[in-house]
């Protein structure tokens, strides 16, 4: 009896699960980029557990973000990040995303690094604020000018985010096709490393 076709999906799917092993992949980027419902998504294909460190966040300290900003600060918030990251990236394989600021802070960064893959979600100007000017959630918008300071935000954060391993450009499609970039860019730097 003959083995069924593999699926492109399953393939593809199965590839990036190999290429992974047992380390986490971090998706990194700008508030709107969709680290979360790619990240779900990505998790979900791979049989990993996805965690939004976010949502960590505001489990562990029983506040939102934005009651974290205005009780303590970002310098205060950024510790409690670093902290709950570290946490986080110490068992593996899971799909973690991260909040906007996170991978700007140097020890966050280093406990990315060293805790897995790094994804940055790439997106330019007007794919963020078409997502993001929906909602009053984001604490580092409530600006007079809440698109001017997304576009500072890209300018100031784009260079740190260019040290994630990996870049996928996110952008007004489907999460399935982002979620299949995402896949494919793993399996890639798995070759890359291979050969060099």
């Amino acid at each position: 009896m003959s083995e069924p076709p593999v699926s492109v999906a399953d393939s593809l799917r199965d590839r990036a699960r190999a290429a992974l092993g047992s380390r986490n992949l971090i998706l990194v980027g700008l508030m709107g980029a969709g680290k979360s419902s790619v990240g779900r998504l990505v998790a979900q294909q791979l049989g990993v557990p996805f965690v939004d460190s976010d949502i960590e966040i505001e489990r562990v300290s029983r506040m939102t973000i934005t009651e974290l900003f205005a009780a303590y600060g970002e310098e205060e918030f950024r510790a409690l990040e670093a902290r709950v990251m570290k946490r986080l990236l110490k068992g593996g394989p899971r799909v973690v995303s991260t909040g906007g600021g996170a991978f700007i802070n140097a020890r966050t960064r280093k406990h990315i690094k060293k805790g897995g893959l790094s994804i940055w979600l790439k997106a330019d100007l007007d794919v963020l604020w078409d997502r993001v000017n929906k909602r009053d959630t984001r604490p580092l918008l409530k600006t007079e000018n809440p698109k001017q300071t997304l576009e500072n935000l890209m300018n100031a954060r784009y260079p740190v985010y260019a040290e994630a391993d990996l870049t996928v450009l996110s952008r007004d499609v489907r999460k399935e096709v982002m979620a299949d970039e995402v896949l494919r860019a793993v399996v890639e730097a798995q070759k890359e490393s291979a050969v060099s």
